[in-house]
């Protein structure tokens, strides 16, 4: 029984040490927990004509989330592709995709890969947190743990969230991408939020 005791205390006193963050991090912007809100803040390394974010929505006004300064010579009339990233259901209104513009051809960025390459090199906050949405990670604006940044001249450091069902638990990531090559490296920081309830979806 005092061999469980010290166990338990033990194990315990670690996942304590592990959910905390430094110091010397800042809170996210709240605004930055909706993937569709951070498009507008990237700035891709290649030099497109024009660029849009989509969802698959048959009505061209609902479909766009966000669009570049279009040319106004130029008319897009390409379907949408079958798959995109952060999907969400099946049918419509469940994804969203990438399609740009160079050199008078469309080209679509529709898998989360498509849309880090997309990126390319890390600029500012927005970028990496979009980074961090396409490996499955979220701002949990409700608790450090889940939404925390700092930021030097080789990296991008954030602690975010990643959310299990059944029960709900919410673990704490540290993410350190490097803003040269949007590379990142993933450190779990412990289990900060765990519901009684089992509610399925």
């Amino acid at each position: 029984m005092k061999i469980i005791s010290i166990i338990f205390f033990l194990t315990s006193g670690l996942l304590l040490s592990q959910n905390e963050v430094s110091r010397d991090f800042k809170k996210i912007p709240e605004i930055l927990d909706n993937p569709e809100l951070l498009h507008p803040f990237i700035i891709p390394d290649s030099r497109y004509e024009y660029w849009s974010v989509l969802r698959n929505n048959p009505d061209p006004d609902l479909a766009v989330i966000y669009e570049s300064q279009m040319p106004q010579y130029m008319t897009l009339n390409d379907p949408a592709p079958e798959k995109g990233f952060f999907r969400k259901c099946l049918g419509e209104d469940c994804f969203s995709y990438l399609m740009a513009c160079e050199n008078g051809r469309s080209i679509y960025f529709s898998t989360e890969q498509r849309l880090r390459d997309f990126i390319g090199s890390v600029d500012n906050l927005p970028e990496a947190v979009l980074i961090a949405n396409t490996y499955g990670f979220s701002v949990d604006a409700t608790n450090r743990l889940g939404s925390s940044y700092k930021i030097d001249d080789r990296y991008i450091s954030l602690y975010v969230s990643k959310t299990k069902s059944c029960p709900l638990t919410r673990e704490s990531f540290l993410i350190k991408i490097n803003r040269k090559n949007g590379k990142p490296d993933f450190k779990s920081n412990g289990i900060y939020f765990t519901s009684e309830d089992c509610i399925a979806e």
